[in-house]
């Protein structure tokens, strides 16, 4: 890598990192970053993946006081997402670049009405009788498996369509869910680069350029994340998944 290309990578890795912990996307910003430099777009996304985790798991540090009294879903969504992230990064290895293409923008925009709704669609789920832990298991179960496999496969939006399915179907504050999308999203991203590293051909320049941002963007953007209130985060939720719908389709 020449000097113009570390920096301008750098530079993505530290808005990715800060994207990654407020909301999701920040692959938005790294992979056509690493594809105008010419890097192949399978090279690309394997290499950014990789990049992006010690960024997502500096995320999920940031938020680890909004961890509290989430250790059972933790632990029960965490599996799936284990399970989700392996799948998705064989697809990756498995099929053509272009599966998913299709389904992409239509799975972001859903999320982003989630988003808008969930106030709304949590009260209605508490009255038709959901618990605090029990409530909606299954479908939240079978949404985070969906993502994670998607998230495997390419992570694009995951963040947005993970807020979409927990606001909606785990009635609890946005900041804490949004310490948990970090934590699933860190097990996807995690699993998948296993995988990658195991299988595949790595660019370990790209990835130790895009490590480095994107852990201090993740520090960066789980600081300022944490202070958002609840409707700020969730406009902004929205704002990049609607940015990122359109983006995926270009």
């Amino acid at each position: 890598m020449h000097a113009l290309e570390t920096v301008a990578v750098a530079a993505a890795a530290v808005a990715a990192g800060g994207i990654n912990a407020v909301v999701g996307s920040g692959t938005l910003i790294t992979f056509p970053t690493l594809l105008a430099f010419g890097y192949p777009p399978v090279l690309a996304n394997v290499s950014n993946t990789i990049g992006l985790v010690p960024g997502v798991l500096s995320a999920a540090y940031g938020y680890r006081r909004e961890f509290a009294g989430q250790r059972t879903r933790m632990i029960r969504l965490g599996a799936v997402a284990v399970c989700g992230g392996l799948v998705g990064a064989l697809l990756l290895l498995l099929l053509p670049a272009d599966t998913f293409r299709a389904a992409v923008p239509v799975l972001i925009l859903l999320a982003c009405v989630l988003v808008l709704l969930q106030p709304r669609l949590a009260t209605w789920l508490r009255r038709r009788g959901g618990g605090r832990e029990g409530e909606g298991l299954l479908p939240v179960s079978a949404g985070v498996l969906g993502t994670s496999v998607y998230g495997g496969y390419f992570g694009a939006a995951q963040g947005v369509l993970l807020m979409g399915l927990l606001g909606t179907l785990l009635p609890d504050g946005l900041q804490r869910l949004n310490a948990l999308k970090n934590y699933l999203a860190a097990l996807v991203n995690g699993v998948a680069a296993v995988i990658f590293i195991a299988v595949t051909e790595v660019d370990w320049a790209v990835v130790t350029v895009i490590a480095a941002g994107s852990v201090v963007g993740g520090f960066t953007g789980a600081r300022l994340g944490r202070r958002l209130p609840p409707g700020v985060l969730r406009g902004l939720i929205v704002a990049i998944g609607v940015i990122a719908a359109v983006a995926v389709t270009v």
